[in-house]
C-alpha cells in the first residue's frame, strides 16, 4: 500500500486510484503498533542486557540498526510478491536523497551510542522520563525547520513534560543504582539528555526531508539507507575498540547462559527495527511534532515496565512526574479535537491539509498507487 501526504507533489505513476481513510488509519495504526511494541521493548531489554553482566556499549549501539535487512519485506514485498503496486523498489530514489539519507543515518549512529551510554547507567524509568524532554526541543526545532505553528495545546503538553523532566532531575540524589558512582550516574544523566537532543533535531529534518517522498515505500527505502549508515558507525565504533573479539567472551560471561545472550541481542535488533520503522512512519504520515509527542506518551509504559521488570522506584517525584507526562499527552490530544472541530465549524465542512494528514477527517487526496 503505498500513500502519498497531501501536501507533496506525487511524480506519475501508472494508474493510481484514490484510497480512503479507512486505508490511511489502517497504516497509521500499523506504524503506532510497531512505534509503541519496539519502543517499549527494546527499552526494557537493552536494560536487561546490562543487568546481566553485558557490558559493550557499542554492542547495543550496533543492534539498535543492524537490524536493517528487515526492511527488506516492507520494500520489496509489495512488488515482487503481493503485486499491489507497479513502483520498482528504489526508483526514483535520487542521488540527493541517497546522500541525505547517509548523513541523516551517522547522525542517528551518534544518537544510538548516546543512548548505550546513557540506558546503561541509569534505571529504566530515568531515562525514559529524561527522554521525555526532547519534545521540548522538537518543537523549538519544528517551528525553526518545517515553520510548526505554536498553539496553546502543544506548548501546554510540552511545557508539563519538560516539567516532568526536570522534577525527576533534581530527584535524581535518590535514585542511583546501588553501586554506581555519582560521576556515573551524571555520565549517563547528560548522555541521554543528549540523546534526546538529536532525536529531537532528527525528527523536524526528517519531516523536511519527507516532503520530497511521495509514498511510504520511499520512506521505508530512505530508512533502510540510514540505518545501514548507522550500523556501518556502530561498526566501525566496534572494531576500533576491539570488541569484536570480546562479544564471544561476553557472551560465555552472561550470567543467564551464552543462549540467553544470543537471544536477548536478536531480540534487541527486532524490536529496535519496529521503534525505528514506526518512528518513520508516523512522521511521514502524521508531523514530526505528532511522532514525538506519540513517542513520548510511551514513555510512561516505559517507566511502568521497568518498575513491573526490575522493579525501579516509583515513589514521591516520580509519580508526580509520570502524572504531569500523561496530562500533558491528554492535555494535547484534547487541544487537536477542539481545533479541528473548530475549523469544521467554521469552515463550513471545508477539509483542511492538517486534518487530512491527521486521518481524522476523509482524505480525498491521499492516494494508493496500485494496478
Amino acid at each position: 500500500m503505498e500513500v502519498s501526504m497531501p501536501h507533496q507533489q506525487p511524480q506519475p505513476q501508472p494508474q493510481p486510484r484514490q484510497t480512503t481513510n479507512r486505508n490511511y488509519m489502517i497504516l497509521l495504526g500499523v506504524n503506532y503498533a510497531c512505534l509503541f511494541l519496539g519502543s517499549v521493548s527494546s527499552s526494557l531489554l537493552s536494560k536487561f542486557y546490562f543487568n546481566h553482566k553485558g557490558s559493550s556499549r557499542w554492542v547495543s549501539t550496533w543492534v539498535q540498526s543492524s537490524g536493517f535487512p528487515l526492511l527488506l519485506l516492507p520494500i520489496y514485498l509489495p512488488y515482487y510478491t503481493l503485486k499491489c503496486t507497479d513502483r520498482k523498489p528504489f526508483s526514483q530514489f535520487t542521488p540527493k536523497l541517497l546522500v541525505l539519507s547517509i548523513i541523516i543515518g551517522f547522525l542517528l549512529g551518534v544518537n544510538n551510542l548516546l543512548f548505550s551510554w546513557g540506558n546503561s547507567y541509569l534505571p529504566v524509568s530515568t531515562s525514559s522520563l529524561l527522554l521525555s524532554s526532547q519534545l521540548a526541543f522538537n518543537l523549538i526545532l519544528s517551528v525553526i525547520i518545517v515553520k510548526q505553528k505554536i498553539t496553546f495545546s502543544n506548548l501546554n503538553c510540552v511545557v508539563l513534560l519538560t516539567l516532568s523532566s526536570v522534577m525527576l532531575a533534581l530527584s535524581s540524589n535518590h535514585d542511583r543504582p546501588q553501586g554506581l558512582t555519582r560521576a556515573n550516574y551524571f555520565i549517563g544523566f547528560f548522555c541521554t539528555i543528549g540523546a534526546g537532543l538529536l532525536f529531537a533535531l532528527y525528527l523536524p529534518v526528517m519531516e523536511f526531508v519527507y516532503r520530497r517522498v511521495y509514498c511510504y515505500s520511499m520512506v521505508m527505502e530512505m530508512q533502510l539507507i540510514m540505518e545501514v549508515a548507522a550500523t556501518a558507525l556502530a561498526t566501525a565504533g566496534m572494531a576500533s575498540a576491539g570488541e569484536f573479539s570480546e562479544v564471544r567472551k561476553e557472551s560465555l560471561v552472561f550470567d543467564l547462559g551464552t543462549t540467553a545472550y544470543w537471544l536477548t541481542v536478536g531480540f534487541n535488533v527486532v524490536t529496535w527495527q519496529l521503534g525505528f520503522m514506526g518512528t518513520a512512519g508516523m512522521v511521514f504520515l502524521t508531523t514530526s511534532l505528532t511522532g514525538g509527542i506519540c513517542m513520548t506518551a510511551l514513555m510512561g509504559m516505559n517507566v511502568l515496565g521497568g518498575v513491573i521488570v526490575y522493579g525501579d522506584d516509583f515513589s514521591g517525584p516520580k509519580v508526580v512526574a509520570t502524572l504531569i507526562c500523561g496530562w500533558g499527552f491528554c492535555s494535547y490530544l484534547y487541544g487537536m479535537y477542539i481545533k479541528m472541530r473548530k475549523e469544521r465549524e467554521t469552515e463550513g465542512g471545508k477539509v483542511s491539509d492538517h486534518d487530512r494528514r491527521l486521518g481524522m477527517i476523509e482524505m480525498d487526496e491521499i492516494v494508493t498507487n496500485g494496478r
